[in-house]
């Protein structure tokens, strides 16, 4: 794994020991940013699984301007920690360890609000509608913010969720990515 573009590309990044935690590949994150945009002005930025941080740490490197980073195991938030100040980048990065369900909890009682969101929970565990209704109740979101969510094929997402509206869908084998864009005017008609 590494970065793939920006002020770190090149920098490798360390995975989560074990086998709990699976990285998003590089083809896939490539893919990916090519679709959302392949460069960021002082974007706000969750990583609400975030694993080894290679999805926070992407944007950052693409001029982001900062990332929280969330995640409920300890070898994941030592691996972010690492990756974090492997890649320089310690200043813009906030690490957390917290289940993600009162993570946006803290997050909202902290006045946080986000651009762009990475939702990639274990494919076993995956309650990404839920997650995104928490993420538009809680005013976690800017107008106009991405949501990602990285799910197993076999999990459908509607067309819209909450304030969210589904503008893009691509499959990788078993991986999907269910891109959302928070349109405001969806979630004042409900």
């Amino acid at each position: 794994m590494r970065v793939i573009a920006g002020s770190r590309k090149g920098h490798s990044l360390k995975a989560v020991p074990g086998t709990n935690t699976r990285p998003t590949t590089d083809k896939i994150k490539e893919s990916l940013f090519s679709i959302i945009g392949p460069f960021f002005d002082g974007e706000k930025v969750l990583d609400l699984f975030a694993g080894s941080g290679g999805l926070g740490i992407e944007a950052l490197s693409r001029g982001a301007s900062e990332c929280v980073f969330i995640d409920q195991a300890q070898a994941a938030i030592k691996t972010v920690h690492l990756n974090v100040s492997a890649c320089h980048l310690e200043d813009q990065a906030h690490v957390f360890r917290n289940e993600a369900k009162r993570a946006l909890k803290v997050l909202a009682k902290n006045e946080w609000a986000f651009d762009l969101v990475f939702l990639d929970p274990p494919y076993k565990k995956q309650q990404l509608e839920q997650l995104m209704e928490s993420l538009d109740a809680l005013g976690l979101v800017n107008e106009d913010a991405l949501v990602v969510c990285e799910h197993d094929a076999d999990a459908v997402l509607p067309e819209a969720i909450a304030g969210f509206k589904k503008f893009r869908e691509e499959r990788y084998g078993i991986t999907v990515l269910s891109l959302f864009e928070y349109v405001k005017e969806v979630a004042e008609n409900e």
